[in-house]
């Protein structure tokens, strides 16, 4: 792999050496680059070197500008208001950084970070022997696209889908089956939807009995003891329950497009035995402390009604472990046998107070520490187009699946209105790749902390802050160059650019440092809000700039290979996301 430097970490690099050539004292100061209106960039540190010596902003701004040597990189520059630096990149600059890049394959020229770790996803977390519903979207999608941003940057991530497995509901399950043997039928038999029908029936039935007959609740309570100790059939029941369940989720995780490991599915169950150990841990190291018979922690700066203390409770008075339990139990196993340096839970808002509780009982612990952190990205809700929870016109919850078919129908209607040369087949495989990219790129597109209306009409447009919108451009790229025939896209550093190859040419060299700002900030909106621009960018430079009708030869094939460029950069976007780019729509 052959990295790139970016223009602007170039132009960083000059600006610092000439502010400390200005000024000795300055060295390692912030130049405070960013993209301005009135030049490709603008360096504002200036203002607050002069203050801190005591210039004249401008004065010491035009200063600096004699130590700068303009020539490939940088253009010009000049002084402008009140000691800014207006900087213009020059054309063969441009053009020779997205060579280098274009060289470099599918990396773009983008390199990896050299101080990698490991970070530990926890997404996508369904609940076994029940349906997927709109609630499970944005976990499952933010955790993926923050997982693909991550590997490309060099991290190693792990993904651990913490489903629930366990509890009392299945005593309750448990015992119907080994009242009504038969109910279930083995998990290889059946496909996604049989075994989402299986265990619906199977758990109204027995929520039905639990609720009428008392000596059938009495009985089921006694399972869910069975089922802690370990008592084999038991077990063996419970296993039935939990590869239903895995045939069904990795139905709906194949309809999102994602891909779900077995081996990363662990869920509660996983940390049962290790529980009693994380209470003996925290009770000897004083971190937890008994009170009523219960094994909690308290904290100084969290209380609720009365201005009482809530506590974190890891043990029951009963002797049973909670969520609060097994989710230390896990930091544990994440921290202690995969060697995570970074734990990051992608997990609803309304559960920030649990986990802000659980990681300070980690770190008193000294699970956490410097070394070894953990972060809530804590999403919102998905929302109606009337700004209201996500229901049916009945009131009830959305199903996943419904949801997700109905996105693929209404692409298949844009997707069949735009085809010209597309078998019906081939309309229906676009359609699934238009459609859920569109429920994905509309959860990514918004910040994760906050709501998001769930507006289909919206997401399949062809036009607006939509990933059809992006797909369509590249689709449109990509008939271009199947046009040029045996025209080959090739660089031309020597040719001067036109003011929308310019600003097209600058936007392809930032993506790599918008990938990783992105990913340090697990913000994958910045990484959508980026290629949004892209697209727009490039339809600009399509409507100004004839690519195949070029005034000169040169110029044919360097527009071509600013078409290449971008068509690279809108799908290896894209891909990082969780979303594909058909190459013909």
């Amino acid at each position: 792999m052959a990295s790139v430097t970016s223009l602007s970490a170039s132009v960083q690099q000059h600006l610092a050496s000439a502010l400390t050539a200005t000024r000795p004292e300055a060295a390692g100061a912030d130049p405070l680059l960013r993209r301005s209106d009135r030049a490709d960039y603008q360096a504002n540190g200036i203002l607050a070197l002069a203050k801190k010596s005591k210039a004249n902003p401008r004065e010491l701004a035009a200063e600096v500008v004699s130590h700068i040597t303009t020539g490939d990189l940088i253009a010009d520059v000049e002084v402008s208001g009140p000691g800014f630096l207006n900087i213009t990149i020059g054309d063969r600059a441009i053009t020779g950084n997205l060579a280098a890049r274009y060289a470099d394959g599918e990396r773009l020229g983008v390199p990896l970070k050299e101080d990698a770790g490991v970070t530990v996803v926890d997404y996508a977390q369904p609940n076994v022997a029940k349906e997927m519903h709109v609630g499970h979207l944005r976990s499952a999608v933010i955790g993926d696209a923050l997982r693909g941003m991550l590997d490309f940057t060099g991290e190693k991530t792990i993904g651990r889908h913490h489903i629930g497995d366990w509890g009392t509901q299945f005593g309750m399950l448990i015992q119907y089956l080994v009242e009504h043997p038969g109910e279930l039928a083995p998990a290889a038999e059946v496909d996604g939807e049989q075994a989402m029908s299986n265990l619906n029936r199977v758990y109204k039935a027995s929520r039905a009995l639990f609720d009428a007959d008392e000596e059938f609740k009495d009985r089921a309570r006694k399972r869910v003891v069975a089922l802690q100790s370990g008592d084999k059939e038991t077990l063996e029941l419970w296993q039935q329950f939990v590869d239903e369940s895995k045939v069904y989720f990795y139905s709906v995780f194949e309809k999102l497009d994602m891909e779900i490991r077995d081996d990363e599915i662990v869920g509660e169950s996983a940390y049962n035995e290790g529980m009693p150990e994380t209470a003996r841990l925290l009770e000897e190291m004083g971190v937890a402390v008994r009170s009523e018979g219960a094994l909690v922690v308290f904290f100084d700066d969290i209380r609720g009604k009365d201005d009482q203390p809530v506590p974190l409770i890891v043990q029951k008075a009963d002797g049973g472990f909670g969520y609060a339990a097994s989710d230390l139990t896990a930091i544990r196993d994440r921290v202690q046998d995969l060697h995570a340096t970074t734990l990051l839970y992608v997990v609803d808002v309304r559960q920030s107070l649990h986990f802000r509780m659980v990681f300070e009982t980690a770190r008193r612990a000294g699970w956490l520490n410097d070394e070894v952190t953990a972060h809530n990205m804590g999403y919102g809700t998905v929302l109606g187009a009337d700004g209201k929870p996500f229901k049916t016109r009945a009131g009830e919850t959305v199903r996943l699946e419904d949801l997700l078919d109905e996105a693929v129908q209404r692409a298949a209607e844009v997707v069949r209105e735009k085809a010209r040369d597309l078998t019906e087949d081939e309309i229906q495989e676009r359609a699934a790749q238009v459609g859920i990219g569109a429920v994905k790129y509309a959860d990514l597109s918004t910040s994760p902390s906050r709501d998001y209306k769930f507006d289909l009409d919206q997401m399949v447009s062809l036009n607006g802050d939509t990933s059809v919108y992006l797909q369509y451009a590249y689709a449109r790229i990509r008939s271009i160059l199947r046009k040029a025939g045996e025209v080959r896209p090739a660089a031309h550093s020597e040719l001067a650019l036109h003011e929308a190859e310019r600003a097209l040419g600058l936007h392809l060299d930032a993506f790599g440092d918008t990938v990783f700002e992105a990913a340090a900030e697990y913000a994958p909106h910045k990484l959508t809000a980026y290629l949004y621009q892209l697209a727009s960018l490039y339809t600009s430079f399509y409507d100004k700039c004839p690519v195949l009708k070029a005034e000169t030869p040169e110029q044919v094939e360097n527009r071509l290979f600013l078409c290449d460029v971008t068509a690279r950069t809108l799908t290896k976007g894209m891909a990082l996301l969780g979303i594909r780019t058909p190459e013909r729509l």
